[in-house]
């Protein structure tokens, strides 16, 4: 009797792990905002968990009380990296003004 229920159970446990596999695939693969294919221009990096995290800003806005080493470790971008990038800002006083624009990366 065991034998000959096995026999039936056996196909819809086998259906039923593929099925889930499938699920879970392609729940993976399927994620808003992601697509399967990748271009060249398109600069993104992957995390250890295996998303994708969108490139760094280009540019970033002052605040007011702001300063160059504060922008500097808020965005990871080094100091003189940062004074090469914004001639503007790079010779004393360094004068940020609120509102203004600095480039982060080219």
């Amino acid at each position: 009797m065991v034998a000959k229920s096995a026999r039936f159970v056996a196909p819809i446990a086998l259906a039923a792990v593929a099925v889930g596999v499938y699920l879970i695939v392609h729940s993976t693969l399927a994620k808003p905002g992601v697509t399967a294919t990748t271009s060249s221009t398109t600069a993104l990096t992957t995390r250890r968990d295996g998303r994708r995290k969108p490139p760094s800003p280009k540019f970033y806005t002052v605040k007011s009380g702001d300063t160059l080493s504060a922008i500097a470790a808020r965005t990871g971008v080094p100091l003189n990296r940062l004074t090469a990038l914004n001639p503007s800002v790079s010779s004393p006083p360094y004068s940020l003004q609120t509102g203004q624009r600095l480039r982060l990366r080219q």
